[in-house]
């Protein structure tokens, strides 16, 4: 009854299948990889934003890189404010508005200064416009932020490009953005969260970084491709039998070869 199972048509079939439950393992294996990711960095970027703000100096330092592993951790840092070398950052939306960032050095006691976004400020006419930026405390502070790593292309998905207005960048890229500062910088950038004393006037804070929802949409595609190969596996058997069945069925109404006429008919 199952010989028809070794005909060409079939043959294809079968190879199909098997060509499709590994494809759909595998593709469920991919996606199960970067829900276990995701769940990794939104743990670690959850319990960066959690903890208690140590000294810049114990995390970073001029010349350096911060790894991943410090991204959003709280820091402190105590210098003065280098308004004559201030930054905006173009290509920055907040609450749906486009505008830019604001990117201060502060200067510490060694004379080697990190980057500090104090915050996001409208756009103005055209993105050309120097936008209208509160200026920067002046006098000793102390400021406490989330530690962040130096933005690459590669990180923020941004075409880096020349050719910009006088002291506005597309990337918070602190290696090159040293190259144009008189001091060395440290390798990340802090986003500020606090100031004391407290500025008399001030940006628009950065509000608290979206840590995602640690990759559940990824869990759910992969549960997805592993449902796929019971499907798959499921209307293969389904079909083989139906095929059986309408065979058995023809062979039953085809007429006996031997079969002896009855009379009349």
């Amino acid at each position: 009854m199952y010989r028809f199972l070794l005909t060409p048509r079939w043959l294809a079939f079968h190879a199909l299948v098997l060509l499709l439950i590994p494809a759909f393992f595998f593709l469920g294996r991919w996606q199960f990889g970067r829900y276990e990711e995701r769940s990794a960095a939104n743990s670690l970027a959850t319990s960066n934003l959690a903890a208690a703000p140590v000294p810049l100096t114990g995390l970073d330092r001029p010349g350096a890189s911060v790894p991943d592993k410090l991204r959003f951790r709280a820091v402190t840092a105590t210098g003065h404010y280098d308004a004559a070398h201030e930054l905006v950052v173009r290509r920055r939306t907040q609450n749906s508005r486009p505008g830019f960032y604001v990117l201060t050095p502060l200067v510490t006691a060694d004379g080697s200064a990190v980057l500090v976004n104090r915050g996001w400020v409208k756009m103005g006419p055209t993105a050309d416009t120097p936008p209208e930026v509160p200026p920067p405390s002046t006098g000793e502070v102390t400021v406490t932020g989330r530690l962040r790593p130096a933005e690459t292309e590669d990180s923020t998905g941004i075409t880096d490009r020349s050719g910009l207005p006088a002291r506005q960048v597309l990337l918070i890229n602190t290696p090159n953005i040293a190259k144009t500062m008189p001091y060395k910088l440290f390798g990340g950038y802090v986003e500020l969260t606090g100031q004391q004393p407290a500025a008399a006037a001030a940006p628009e804070p950065v509000p608290d970084p979206d840590t995602g929802g640690g990759g559940g949409l990824n869990l759910a595609y992969s549960v997805q491709w592993w449902l796929f190969i019971a499907i798959a596996i499921g209307g293969w058997f389904t079909l083989i039998r139906r095929e059986a069945q309408d065979r058995k069925s023809e062979g039953e109404r085809a007429p006996r070869a031997d079969a002896v006429p009855t009379p009349g008919r």
